[in-house]
């Protein structure tokens, strides 16, 4: 049995983390971390759907877990570790597709985005909210802190996991989606979602010449800097208030609303309270580099533990279904 609330996250490794990765995901799993058992981990099978250098893609997985550590996560509080160091993982997926009925998938939006953004499919890429159900499911998993464009695929997880109960009992726990409302969708540089996938994004890591460049990069509208502006429809102005106070806030929107404000006045500001935020996470990131051998030790110590669930979850169903 669950004595405390468990939570599931993870996130791919296909590049340096952006502030969407950060405010949608890190950030409120890493506030948790006092509220209840965290299981994070690097989902570094689903990256294989795009098929990365198998170079790069080792770098990419480091890369994260020092970022995600740099960013306040604590391993004595959290089970963090690879998706792939969990031998479990693929059979349960296997397991849970055949409890999936075709339209359930066929309806899931981020797959029928990707594809009308010109990414080519793949199985892997269409099976995506399977192997994403086994990852949740597999830990027992109470709560699922997601972006909101993640949030259908809880929802198949849900479904999925209610067929194998209704057919074996209660073996699967339901879990439930967080959204946090305020940063549910981070925008990027053009105005839509912050994706890798648009090419849109801002590092919270990269060095103090390129985040700059890909604040000015930000697109605007034509208003001159004398007209009033909509503070409620510029990503500028959205984007500052996932670090600013209240009253930074309302400052900045009196300055918009009054106008004389430029956008690249805007633009500076917002990376300079970008930069002091980001400071300190920066400064613990260069001595976790430094230091390999502990970055290796976590997650090592985080795999023995997932596994441990792991092991025991896959005893419990393959008992049910009779294998």
């Amino acid at each position: 049995m669950i004595n405390r609330l468990r939570i599931l996250s993870g996130i791919q490794p296909t590049g340096a983390p952006h502030l969407g990765n950060y405010f949608a995901m890190m950030k409120p799993v890493i506030e948790l971390q006092d509220k209840g058992e965290p299981f994070i981990f690097i989902a570094d099978y689903h990256t294989i759907t795009t098929t990365p250098d198998p170079v790069v893609f080792k770098e990419t997985s480091m890369n994260l877990a020092i970022d995600f550590l740099a960013c306040g996560l604590d391993p004595e509080k959290t089970v963090f570790f690879r998706q792939s160091d969990i031998i479990q993982i693929p059979e349960l997926a296997w397991i849970l597709s055949c409890f999936t009925p075709m339209g359930l998938l066929e309806r899931c939006h981020s797959y029928k985005d990707k594809v009308a953004n010109g990414i080519i499919p793949n199985c892997g890429l269409f099976y995506y909210p399977i192997l994403m159900a086994a990852d949740i499911l597999m830990y027992k998993s109470n709560l699922v802190p997601v972006g909101r464009d993640q949030k259908q695929h809880v929802e198949v997880t849900r479904d999925i996991a209610q067929r194998f109960n209704n057919k074996y009992g209660d073996v699967l726990v339901i879990p439930e989606s967080q959204i946090k409302d305020n940063v549910a969708t981070v925008i990027g540089t053009d105005g839509r979602k912050m994706s890798k996938s648009y090419g849109n994004t801002i590092d919270i890591f990269n060095t103090a010449k390129k985040t700059r460049k890909s604040f000015m990069k930000i697109v605007t509208d034509s208003k001159s800097p004398a007209e009033p502006k909509d503070p409620e429809n510029c990503s500028i102005f959205a984007l500052y208030k996932l670090f600013a106070s209240e009253k930074q806030i309302e400052d900045m929107a009196e300055r918009y609303r009054a106008g004389g404000l430029m956008y690249g006045t805007a633009k500076q500001e917002l990376f300079e309270i970008f930069s002091e935020y980001f400071a300190p996470m920066k400064k613990r990131r260069d001595e976790l580099a430094a230091d390999m051998g502990y970055v290796n030790s976590v997650l090592k110590a985080g795999a023995e533990k997932a596994s441990e669930v792991a092991v025991q979850t896959m005893k419990e169903i393959r008992e049910k279904i009779g294998l």
